[in-house]
C-alpha cells in the first residue's frame, strides 16, 4: 500500500550505502534503484574507457548504453572473480573495440616496441569550468583540456588506453591489466612509452604558444612606461608636430 512505500530519497540513500556484491543482487531481482546505482558508480570509467578507443564522444556515450544493456541482460553470468567496476568496464572495451575493428584492421597490441619500464600512477587532472565568475579562467581550462585530449586522441591505441585507464581515470596496474588481458608488466611499460609520446607532443604544440605567454605591448606596455615617467618626474616627449 502507499502508507508503506519507502520515499524515493531514502530508498536512494540506502542504495548509495550499498556494497557491489549487493546491488547486484538486487540488480537481479530488477531494482530500478539497484541498477541507478550502479551506473552512477561506473558511468565515468566507462565513458573514459570507450572515448580512448573510438576518440568520440557521441559514438563512446552510445557504447556505454550497449555496455550496460548487454551487463544487465547477462547479470547472471557475473561471477565477482573481478570488481563490478572491472567487468563493465571490459565489457564497454569489448563493444568500442568491436567497433572499431568494423571501421578498420585491429591494432596489433602486442607488435609495438618494449620500451623502459614507467614508474606509478600520475592522475591527470584535467581542467573543468569551475563555479564563480571567472568566463575567462572557464575558458581558459576548457582550452587546456581540449588541447590535451587531443594530444592523447594521437597516441597509438596500445599506448592511449593504458594511459587513459592509469592517468586519466586513475585505476591500478593490476586492474587496467585485467580489463586490457595484457600483463601487468606490459602495463608498466605501455604507461611509461605513453608518458613520453604525450610529453612530446604537448611540447611541439605549446612551443609557440609558450614563446607568446605573458603579453606585455601595445597600451599595457605604453601604460607602464608613461607611470614610471611620471615617478620619474619625466615629461614624456611630444614628438615634434
Amino acid at each position: 500500500m502507499q502508507g508503506h512505500q519507502i520515499p524515493e530519497a531514502a530508498a536512494e540513500a540506502t542504495a548509495v550505502r550499498l556494497g557491489d556484491a549487493e546491488l547486484v543482487i538486487l540488480a537481479r531481482q530488477g531494482e530500478a534503484l539497484a541498477f541507478r546505482e550502479i551506473m552512477r558508480r561506473n558511468n565515468r570509467h566507462l565513458f573514459r574507457a570507450a572515448r580512448s578507443v573510438l576518440r568520440d564522444e557521441v559514438e563512446a556515450e552510445d557504447v556505454v548504453q550497449e555496455a550496460y544493456v548487454r551487463a544487465f541482460q547477462g547479470l547472471a553470468g557475473f561471477r565477482g572473480d573481478a570488481s563490478l567496476s572491472t567487468w563493465l568496464t571490459r565489457i564497454a572495451l569489448n563493444e568500442a573495440l568491436g567497433r572499431l575493428r568494423r571501421r578498420r584492421a585491429t591494432v596489433d597490441l602486442e607488435a609495438i616496441e618494449v620500451a623502459q619500464k614507467g614508474g606509478g600512477a600520475c592522475i591527470l587532472m584535467f581542467p573543468t569550468a569551475q563555479a564563480g565568475d571567472d568566463p575567462e579562467g572557464a575558458a581558459a581550462r576548457r582550452a587546456v583540456r581540449r588541447l590535451l585530449e587531443e594530444a592523447i586522441d594521437e597516441l597509438p591505441e596500445a599506448f592511449r588506453l593504458v594511459l587513459v585507464a592509469r592517468d586519466v581515470d586513475g585505476m591500478s596496474v593490476e586492474e587496467t591489466a585485467q580489463i586490457l588481458g595484457i600483463r601487468p608488466e606490459t602495463v608498466r611499460t605501455r604507461l611509461h612509452r605513453a608518458r613520453r609520446l604525450l610529453r612530446a607532443a604537448l611540447d611541439q604544440r605549446l612551443g609557440d604558444t609558450l614563446r607568446e605567454a605573458f603579453p606585455f605591448d601595445g597600451a599595457r606596455c605604453a601604460r607602464m612606461t608613461e607611470a614610471v615617467l611620471a615617478r620619474l618626474g619625466i615629461a614624456a616627449q611630444v614628438p615634434p608636430g
